[in-house]
């Protein structure tokens, strides 16, 4: 195995940006599957090369004939096991490098959008059922999808296309409600479908409390470009998803601003 020679490497701002730019994949790749399957996975990758390596070829003629087919195929298996993370990798290139959904430059070239000067219009009455579905203790998973994909939402509900109101949303998750079961899906300021039945996340350090309401609320936003609103039905307290991870027991006004954020 040849090292790397440092004699031929020089310092320019070419290489330290090369550096930068490798950090920050790594840290952004180290939280995409932290806490998750997939780095118990990884470690088991990575021990198989570090095996490969070390396995000497004569005496154990065997094992590393073996660990030799696994790297061969190496990208290929990391790429099957890793879909969905990698998936998440994208989408959360494709975001922070989308113009349009950079708010602060959107501003800066054509000003403010009349749908941000009437975001709260919009965001009210979900607002408001949030307050009393949190004091009737009513469970609730509301997701708001940037990009709405029929087949993977609607697949598993009911497509509505319905107006956003407090009253729609509180008789969705009565629980006398034939449509309480799953989330409701909100983009393109519609209700665009209820009991729809998410993928759970695979995350293993999420506390205890969490039932499959929470864990559907995180795995939809690790796999789509969606944020979530999580009501608990034991306690009423208000959780946010996004991005896979979770903020608990939001405050309204807290709630307000990531709303005003996100939606």
């Amino acid at each position: 195995m040849q090292w790397f020679n440092f004699s031929h490497f020089r310092i320019t701002p070419f290489s330290i940006l090369d550096v930068l730019l490798l950090a920050i994949i790594i840290y952004q790749l180290y939280n995409l599957i932290r806490g998750t399957i997939a780095a118990n996975i990884f470690i088991g990758l990575a021990l198989i090369y570090i095996l490969y390596y070390i396995v000497p070829d004569t005496q154990m003629p065997l094992l590393a004939g073996i660990l030799k087919k696994v790297a061969d195929v190496g990208i290929i298996a990391i790429i099957i096991v890793f879909q969905p993370e990698i998936r998440r990798f994208l989408l959360l290139v494709g975001k922070n490098a989308s113009l349009q959904r950079n708010k602060a430059w959107w501003r800066y070239f054509f000003g403010r959008s009349e749908s941000e000067k009437n975001n709260y219009a919009r965001i009210k009455p979900i607002m408001d059922a949030c307050k009393s579905m949190k004091q009737s203790r009513t469970g609730a998973l509301i997701v708001f999808a940037k990009f709405y994909d029929e087949q993977f939402y609607q697949s598993s509900g009911e497509a509505l296309d319905s107006k956003i109101s407090k009253r729609l949303l509180e008789s969705i998750f009565q629980k006398n409600s034939p449509l309480h079961d799953g989330a409701v899906v909100i983009a393109e300021n519609k209700i665009k479908a209820a009991s729809c039945i998410l993928p759970l996340t695979d995350k293993a350090d999420l506390p205890l409390q969490f039932g499959l309401r929470h864990r559907a609320g995180i795995g939809v936003t690790e796999n789509n470009d969606a944020t979530a609103i999580i009501v608990s039905e034991e306690t009423g307290e208000i959780s946010y998803a996004k991005q896979g991870r979770v903020k608990m027991n939001v405050s309204f006004a807290e709630l307000e601003k990531l709303l005003n954020k996100d939606f």
